[in-house]
């Protein structure tokens, strides 16, 4: 019988018309194989063929755990002493599949793999990145299990955290213990590096973390999150040091009203760039429109960015299953940065948030 997933790729790749899909260590390969290679100077490459078990090419190091994966597979180990060439060509002619066309992963095959597969397939390499993104679009019970506990974690962690937090840390100091906390409470490798941001470093929609000091009457923006087996929980939310300011309390409140606009229009049927409008009009009719300058959100699983895109010009509808982000800033240059992120998981009848922390403005470190 085959597995539920090689048809769900094999599937992927006929709808694709590719005759194959070469996929390289990434979100793709260890939903596939529920295994977490990672990218390093050994090239390791998986190829599905409709019809047809899959055929690695797999670094003699790893040639064990992927034959462990429960997923038959033909294999061609190299060992560093003898190279990847032999293995390489080994496996060109067990495929075949000369002049025909493989999909890629376009932002994630480096060069590397790529010349390898054009110098030993001799195939046209097609980008299928968006082909591929069905494959993790919706969430199943046993994802949304680990998304809740992901989430749990980092909602744990940061009350702790808030309770630690005071005038004079670095942003470096409390990157670090938001870090410790989820990592005591049971979480994994964190999805991305941890933002901490005070005062106008919180205007830095991606700004790291570093030696500037947080001050009474300053914001403090926190955006993190962990990963509970593979799936990643990605929360903003974002404090005052001491009594805020009048500007901070100001810009907070449009943020605020955005996110509950966008929580609001999140729904099956809707397209995703409704709920994109629904937030940037808010913000818009704030007069902050020109400061709210990314999408209102992204999807989140094995990535902390996938599909489904909240954003103006994605008309892709709204399904049960699917789990993204919902994320209005306001950054205001050399002033004040605010962004409020909750993680959506759509239903039949609506959509659920997640993420439970409290969204009001609070006030940390005295």
């Amino acid at each position: 019988m085959t597995h539920p997933r090689l048809h769900q790729i094999h599937e992927i790749a006929i709808a694709a018309g590719l005759d194959a899909i070469a996929l390289v260590p990434g979100a793709n390969l260890h939903h596939l194989t529920g295994l977490d290679f990672h990218l390093m100077e050994r090239p390791l490459v998986v190829f599905f063929v409709p019809g047809r078990d899959p055929v690695a090419v797999v670094p003699a190091l790893e040639e064990e755990r992927l034959a462990a994966c429960g997923i038959p597979m033909t294999l061609f180990p190299w060992s560093d002493s003898e190279g990847f060439g032999a293995a390489f060509a080994a496996a060109a002619g067990a495929l075949r599949l000369r002049s025909k066309r493989v999909g890629v992963e376009e932002l994630r095959m480096r060069v590397l793999e790529a010349n390898l597969l054009d110098e030993y397939l001799d195939a046209t390499l097609v980008p299928a990145g968006q082909a591929l993104a069905a494959l993790r679009l919706y969430k199943d019970a046993e994802a949304v299990r680990a998304l809740r506990e992901a989430i749990a974690i980092s909602q744990a962690a940061l009350e702790k955290l808030l309770g630690l937090v005071r005038p004079g840390m670095t942003e470096r100091e409390v990157a670090g213990l938001l870090i410790v906390a989820q990592l005591e409470r049971g979480g994994g490798k964190h999805p991305f590096e941890p933002i901490a941001l005070a005062g106008p470093n919180s205007a830095l929609p991606h700004g790291e973390p570093g030696e500037r000091r947080l001050a009474v009457g300053e914001p403090l923006l926190l955006d993190f999150g962990t990963t509970v087996r593979g799936y990643a929980s990605d929360i903003t939310r974002t404090f005052s040091v001491g009594e805020p300011s009048p500007r901070l309390v100001e810009v907070y409140e449009v943020v605020r009203a955005a996110n509950e606009a966008g929580r609001a229009a999140a729904k099956p049927g809707v397209p995703a760039q409704e709920v994109d409008r629904a937030t940037r009009q808010v913000i818009e009719e704030a007069g902050f429109g020109p400061y709210f300058t990314h999408r209102t959100g992204h999807g989140l699983g094995m990535e902390a960015h996938e599909e489904p895109n909240i954003v103006e010009g994605n008309a892709q509808v709204l399904e049960p299953g699917m789990v993204f982000t919902i994320e209005p800033g306001i950054y205001l240059p050399g002033e004040v940065g605010v962004r409020i992120e909750d993680n959506m998981l759509v239903t039949a009848n609506g959509a659920e948030s997640l993420t439970t922390f409290p969204r009001g403005l609070r006030v940390i470190g005295v």
